[in-house]
């Protein structure tokens, strides 16, 4: 049986366009001709399947992606929108795939948030123990506009970075984040915590970099993930990367206390 809860399944075209970008920029597309990614829980709608096969394919031509959810009814929905190279099937944290190949990677965004906290890891655990050597499971949570992410990657030993992205034209302040954190950190953002000290310190460093407003909110946000790398924050990436609202930690930056 699948293991998991029909979730809402709120599904919006272009919603994931955030995270497919970070997808496609990892290694582990490359680690083989003929790539198998999981797009888990993908909804009431297949588009966001669809749209990550699309957008791995530009850099990984021979990828598979096989969407799978909990809900056979909406699986009965996808199946007419299946290709060669995109297919659906029943199944949840088990991650069942034909032949019981191991993906590459899975991507799991807007699923645990309907979870309870308690019930992450053990999620986290099961999912990632589907993955072949060296891939990633990456659960994360973003805004029905897809204009406001952050994600965490989970390897076979448990969670290693975490990651924000945010549409910077028209933000007001990078800590909005708050309100679509992965449900592993949601409930952390409070003083004390980590994650609050790592939001804190970018929303402080958003504001002392507010004079280069005038010259547009990317080179904004570029100098205030420099000011957290001066002070010690292990931000990687650079500003390829930064440039796109993008943000990303060790775990260890962010881990519940």
């Amino acid at each position: 049986m699948p293991v998991g809860r029909v979730t809402r399944g709120t599904t919006g075209v272009n919603r994931l366009r955030r995270v497919d970008r970070y997808l496609a920029s990892l290694p582990q597309l490359r680690s083989t001709p003929s790539p198998l990614v999981v797009d888990l829980g993908y909804g009431a709608r297949p588009w966001t399947a669809l749209e990550l096969a699309d957008r791995l394919r530009a850099v990984a031509p021979g990828v598979r992606v096989l969407g799978l959810e909990i809900e056979p009814d909406r699986v009965a929905a996808a199946l007419p929108h299946a290709t060669e190279t995109v297919t659906f099937a029943t199944g949840g944290f088990e991650v069942p795939t034909p032949g019981g190949e191991r993906p590459v990677l899975i991507r799991a965004m807007n699923v645990l948030r309907q979870y309870d906290e308690a019930e992450v890891a053990g999620a986290w655990a099961r999912t990632a123990g589907r993955l072949a050597p060296g891939g990633l499971l990456v659960d994360g949570t973003c805004d029905e506009l897809g204009r406001i992410c952050s994600w965490v990657d989970v390897g076979a030993d448990g969670p290693e970075r975490f990651t924000i992205s945010l549409r910077l034209e028209g933000l007001d302040s990078p800590g909005v984040v708050a309100e679509r954190l992965p449900k592993a950190l949601i409930h952390r953002n409070v003083p004390g915590e980590r994650v609050h000290d790592l939001l804190t310190a970018l929303d402080t460093a958003w504001t002392r970099a507010a004079p280069l407003s005038v010259y547009g909110p990317v080179q904004r946000f570029v100098a205030a993930a420099e000011a957290l790398r001066d002070q010690g924050v292990p931000v990687a990436a650079g500003r390829s990367r930064w440039r796109l609202g993008e943000l990303t930690v060790p775990w260890s930056v962010v881990a519940p206390t």
